[in-house]
This record gives structure tokens, C-alpha cells and sequence, in this order.
């Protein structure tokens, strides 16, 4: 398939070919939400750190006898239930969120996405996006000029000068081609791609 190709005034160049399979899928709902939340989770890191039962600085005694007082029968103040007690399932650093997610089905899976944000005229290919200075006014410029505000901006190379004079826009994020993820290509509302990372993803996910 044939896709719109413009420059950085913005103005129409011709087209660029594309592969179907990878421009061009039917959308698969449930592919992209075992991708998505397999990311999410695989980007967690167990920093918390709860005591159980056994852990707490709580005496081993029985706090009362068991029978004749007229309380609630309790084994010792460590409890669950009691103020300061331990929690019943505690969180540890050694807990594992992973989830495993098959090279195959995540091809398809950011294929789909791909795909859906070309249906949606939200993705956008451009020749070259380059900065000769860090000066966030001129990538602002920039952006006026192509129209854009909420953005993921893939490129083949992230430079110096292109990270630094976007790194502080919060509805702005610059990333290489090869480290693009689900969460991020469904989280903005323009995907901006230059030509040399379309041939980067047809590498990854083909």
C-alpha cells in the first residue's frame, strides 16, 4: 500500500510503499490488550516491602486467656486484625510481575496498532525531522508549522540536538524506532515517523 509522504513544510512530496500486513491488519482487540498490559506489568519493579505476621515486633504471648474473660479469643497481638498487626498477604521485593508475551503474537500485536492509527489518520510519515540547534523555541516553531501538539515524534536516530530541544514539552515524546512501544503509539494523539524508521519497523515486526 501507498502512504502520504511530506516534508517538514508540511507540504505533500508523493507517497511511500508500505507492507499490508504491516500498514494494513484488521484490528485485533485482544492482541493489543495482552500487549499492552504485558508491558505495563513487565514495567514494574517490586519496591514495596510489608510484614507478615512473623515479621512484626509484636510479642509471642497470648494476650489473655482463652476462655472466662468475655473478649474475643486471640492468639497473640501480631494478628492480622489487631492495630499493627502483620498483613495477611504482604507485598515483598521479591514479588515477579512478569508476563510473557510470544515474539509472534507481539509483531501482530503492534502491527494491529500500526494499522489502527492509519485508519484513524493519526499516524504521519515525514522524509526527515532534524534539529541544527537545542533550542526548544525552534522545535516549537517546528511543530506550529506541521500542525501538531500532542506527539510521538519516531525517528531513526534520536541526536543530541533533537533530544534536548524537546525534552522539556510534557505532550512531547522523541524516541528511536527500535524502542517504541505499545502503550506510547496508543497514548497520543499524532504519531509522526520518518521514512528511515518505516524500514526499521518492517526489520522488527515483519
Amino acid at each position: 500500500m501507498e502512504l502520504k509522504l511530506i516534508n517538514e513544510q508540511k507540504q505533500d512530496i508523493g507517497s511511500i510503499s508500505v507492507s499490508d500486513s504491516l500498514f494494513n491488519r484488521e484490528y485485533n482487540e485482544a492482541i493489543v490488550h495482552q500487549i499492552v498490559t504485558s508491558y505495563l506489568s513487565n514495567s514494574r519493579s517490586a519496591t514495596r516491602a510489608q510484614k507478615d505476621r512473623s515479621s512484626v515486633a509484636k510479642s509471642n504471648r497470648k494476650p489473655w486467656r482463652q476462655k472466662g474473660t468475655g473478649r474475643a479469643r486471640v492468639g497473640r497481638a501480631s494478628s492480622p486484625i489487631w492495630r499493627g498487626g502483620g498483613k495477611v498477604f504482604p507485598n515483598n521485593p521479591q514479588e515477579n510481575y512478569k508476563k510473557k508475551i510470544n515474539k509472534k503474537m507481539y509483531r501482530v500485536g503492534m502491527s494491529t496498532i500500526l494499522s489502527k492509527l492509519v485508519r484513524d489518520d493519526r499516524l504521519t510519515i515525514i522524509d526527515t525531522f532534524t534539529m541544527e540547534t537545542h533550542k526548544t523555541k525552534e522545535f516549537k516553531e517546528k511543530l506550529k508549522i506541521l500542525g501538531f501538539e500532542n506527539l510521538l515524534l519516531i525517528t531513526d536516530e534520536l541526536k543530541d540536538t533533537l533530544y534536548l530541544s524537546s525534552r522539556n514539552m510534557p505532550d512531547i515524546l522523541v524516541i528511536e524506532a527500535d524502542s517504541i512501544d505499545p502503550v506510547n503509539l496508543l497514548k497520543f494523539d499524532k504519531t509522526l515517523v520518518t521514512t528511515n524508521s518505516i524500514r526499521k519497523f518492517e526489520e522488527l515486526f515483519l
